[in-house]
């Protein structure tokens, strides 16, 4: 597969009004990276996200880009040896376990990362027979191919299915944004925060036209299907570092049946509400952090947390301005364990010339 397929040329970032009532396609919404956006665009850093360390109110209304930047610097440490060999397949049983961290449209470094792990061959297809694949969220926006990405995970999710295994996909935030801005459009929802709209966070959030445009009812039926939260192997596997889930169930199968009837009812305020708590991030992080983690295994199952959403750079780097060398990217060598080992972040930060990370559990190093 040729890098950069169907991504066509690069277009600046579109201003955004202050109401957050974007027309639809007036512009398109760039590839997301830091330095995208000039100081005059740029959201306050106190706005729509919190500071390191900071939890979140109940206000808190994703209506603003909601990363920070970080400084380009030295390696990050992420606590795993990355040359630390597999763990041993056993000979019966299911097959060996693996997540996949956020894809953001980046179908190419998808694909390379799952061949590197031998989970598909040189044409793309399944061939790693039972083994158990498990995708937690976040497959559009910023990057180029976010429908190629969701065609992708479709169409290996029979290839392993017939060959005894399976391929299975958590819901992420942006999922939730895709839906909500290919329902809702510029429809006004009580935000909490001053006057939004669904197209409008899609956009800050790197919606990408062409993905919009090429979305089918087959896609958006899959996405709103998704569940929310499963437990295997003795892994909770969510997409947010967050325990907004406890808001949703005080179980997996409850969370899971509250977030796709909110779906089906087609309320554009309750889908935002519900996107707005799965875009809460840094939850395991700090001082009480582990606590957090404890809230949710106590609650739906589980020894280790799993999730994507917060990029391993912005879990362990500084976070600053967007001054400095931006072609030295962070380096991100593997999936980051902490919370007093209760958690596991696996988003490479591949948005930020990060990386894609599919890895094998249990985690070895």
């Amino acid at each position: 597969m040729t890098q950069g397929a169907g991504q066509g040329p690069e277009v600046e970032r579109t201003a955004t009004l202050r109401d957050f009532r974007v027309p639809a396609y007036v512009n398109e919404a760039g590839p997301y990276a830091p330095g995208a956006h000039s100081a005059d665009t740029a959201p306050p850093a106190d706005e729509g996200y919190p500071a390191p360390g900071a939890g979140y109110s109940d206000a808190y209304t994703p209506t603003e880009r909601d990363l920070p930047v970080i400084h380009p610097g030295d390696p990050l440490q992420t606590g795993l040896d990355p040359t630390a060999a597999a763990a041993p397949q056993t000979a019966t049983g299911p097959g060996p376990l693996y997540v996949v961290g956020d894809v953001h449209g980046y179908l190419d470094e998808l694909v390379a990362a799952l061949q590197e792990q031998g989970l598909i061959d040189a044409a793309g297809q399944w061939c790693a027979g039972t083994a158990r694949l498990w995708f937690l969220g976040d497959f559009t926006d910023r990057g180029p191919d976010g429908v190629g990405v969701i065609d992708l995970v479709m169409r290996l999710s029979a290839e392993a299915a017939a060959a005894g295994g399976y391929c299975k996909a958590l819901m992420g935030n942006h999922e939730l944004l895709l839906l909500g801005a290919k329902r809702f459009g510029d429809t006004p929802v009580n935000s909490g925060a001053g006057t939004a709209t669904f197209q409008a966070a899609w956009l800050l959030n790197g919606g990408q036209k062409a993905d919009m445009d090429r979305l089918q009812d087959h896609h958006l039926q899959w996405m709103a299907r998704l569940d929310a939260v499963e437990e295997v192997d003795g892994y909770l596997l969510v997409h947010s570092d967050t325990t907004a889930y406890l808001d949703y169930g005080s179980s997996i199968e409850e969370v899971n049946d509250t977030v796709r009837e909110t779906l089906t009812r087609n309320d554009a305020d309750e889908v935002w509400d519900l996107f707005r708590k799965f875009t809460k991030r840094f939850s395991f992080r700090d001082e009480g952090g582990a606590d957090a983690v404890r809230s949710l295994l106590d609650t739906y199952g589980g020894t280790r947390i799993v999730h994507g959403h917060s990029p391993i750079p912005y879990l362990l780097g500084e976070v600053g301005s967007e001054d400095g060398d931006e072609s030295a990217g962070p380096v991100v060598e593997g999936p980051h364990v902490y919370a007093d080992g209760l958690a596991i972040a696996m988003d490479g930060g591949v948005t930020m010339a990060g990386k894609l990370l599919v890895r094998q559990l249990p985690l070895e190093g």
